[in-house]
């Protein structure tokens, strides 16, 4: 008689294998509760904009593979439809429709969504769960964080729950409902994969990384934590395709709730500043400034009688912390300043010359318009470095007074050399080199001379006004 003990291995087994896949299934979150239960306060918004009579007949659509993924979306919904012609054979006035999400925030009818879904719409119109649509009033809206409130006319309408974003953790589990293309309250659903994220032009915002599926006609819609909690509101993603890839943004729900109250009292949100320009340390502008680590926000350019001018702050120092809370990347400080009111402290720990010290300063109210300055550098009394290859002059009376410099030298030629490799321009403006300052191209010569070799050395440079340190290494 044949063994059965063969079989039995291979039922067991089996069975084993049934257990396993039942308590994967078992582990999986379950989202449809979640869904019913929050979808009734999602809406869609769709806007249209008049556009100026010119044919379009024949035009060419512009190319917008080069556009940064924050602004595909927005120039792709802007772009003319078919525009119909008039009876005499001229061309009617075009309308621009854009089409995104939002979320109703109170029972009388305020709406959040993004700032760019209903950038410049001459109409308005939220449509919500039960099909009904209404017209919005725009109540206000902030562009630094892509924040907009709606309001619309009703009583007891379905409203969210909100939660708190900053007990939100890294690989917990997120939902969005949304109309990506038009299709009304879809849900995708992914996990949260970075949090505090900064992304090129957005200063005020930590978003929320995570990988759910957003697609355009999501921005603006909410994003659930798993107690049905909108902790975000989806903003933006990374695309080179113009789909989703895998990347997504969301606006922390206290940055835009925050945003929200302000609208809605004021008209408009007021936001700390300390008026400096800063960059990333990075791991040669650390060794230049003898930290130990690279950390912090480099100050490389004081705004004249700015917060930070009058608090003592200078150029060249390394903020490792305001309030107490650390500064890890450059990005975290306008965060937390913009968080602060006009008029609030706020204590920076600052490396000075290799020296840790507090400076108190007195935060002052972010203008409405950044202050930028312009350089048309024209100079004599002309110097040369062979260690750099580059050639400089001193700046004129007239330079200084519009730069709002004491001293500096404007690059006049750059030859073949260390210059040239790190991007020096004719025309830059040298302040700084090797954490001294520069008063005069007869300084630059000397202190270029003493340079020591095969070690970060900083240089900070304004170009167009604008102010960096970057690093080098002379390995002669």
């Amino acid at each position: 008689m044949p063994s059965l003990k063969p079989y039995l291995s291979f039922f067991a087994a089996l069975l084993m294998l049934g257990q396993v896949v039942t308590a994967q299934a078992e582990a999986l979150p379950d989202f449809t509760g979640l869904v019913e239960q929050a979808s009734p306060a999602v809406v869609n918004i769709s806007t249209t904009q008049k556009l100026p009579d010119r044919s379009v007949a024949g035009s060419q659509m512009p190319d917008l593979d080069g556009l940064p993924p924050a602004f595909r979306e927005f120039f792709e919904r802007s772009l003319p439809r078919n525009a119909p012609k008039s009876p005499r054979g001229g061309d009617r006035q075009r309308e621009a429709q854009s089409l995104g999400s939002g979320f109703i925030i109170s029972d009388d009818g305020y709406v959040l969504t993004n700032n760019h879904v209903i950038a410049d719409a001459d109409e308005i119109i939220v449509r919500l769960a039960d099909r009904s649509e209404l017209k919005a009033k725009l109540v206000g809206t902030d562009p630094r964080t892509d924040v907009a409130v709606l309001k619309i006319d009703g009583k007891n309408l379905p409203t969210v729950k909100l939660g708190d974003s900053d007990k939100l953790k890294v690989g917990e589990w997120v939902l969005a409902i949304g109309s990506p293309f038009g299709f009304d309250h879809s849900v995708t659903k992914g996990i949260v994969s970075a949090k505090g994220r900064s992304l090129p032009n957005d200063s005020y915002v930590p978003f929320i990384q995570t990988d759910v599926a957003i697609n355009p006609g999501n921005s603006g819609g909410p994003l659930f934590n798993m107690a049905g909690e909108v902790v975000g509101i989806n903003s933006q993603i990374f695309t080179r395709s113009g789909g989703f890839m895998g990347l997504s943004f969301a606006i922390p729900i206290d940055v835009a709730m925050d945003v929200a109250n302000q609208l809605k009292k004021d008209g408009k949100v007021s936001r700390g500043w300390l008026g400096v320009v800063i960059q990333e340390v990075n791991k040669d502008l650390a060794e230049s400034f003898g930290l130990d680590k690279p950390a912090g926000a480099l100050v490389a350019q004081v705004l004249d009688n700015g917060p930070a001018a009058k608090g003592g702050l200078k150029v060249g120092d390394v903020i490792l912390s305001m309030n107490g809370q650390p500064i890890v990347m450059s990005a975290d400080l306008p965060h937390l300043v913009g968080g602060l009111k006009d008029g609030a402290k706020a204590n920076l720990e600052v490396i000075r010359d290799g020296k840790r010290q507090t400076l108190s300063i007195t935060v002052g109210a972010l203008p409405d318009e950044d202050q930028d300055v312009a350089a048309s550098p024209k100079a004599a009394d002309e110097s040369s470095s062979d260690r750099l290859g580059v050639s400089v002059a001193d700046l004129t009376a007239e330079q200084k007074k519009t730069l709002e410099l004491q001293g500096g030298v404007v690059i006049k030629d750059v030859q073949d050399g260390p210059a040239a490799l790190i991007g020096l321009q004719p025309g830059d403006v040298i302040t700084h080199l090797n954490n001294q300052a520069i008063g005069s191209a007869k300084e630059f010569a000397q202190i270029a001379k003493g340079l020591p070799k095969n070690r970060s050395v900083s240089m900070r440079v304004l170009r167009q006004g604008r102010a960096s340190f970057i690093t080098f290494k002379l390995a002669e």
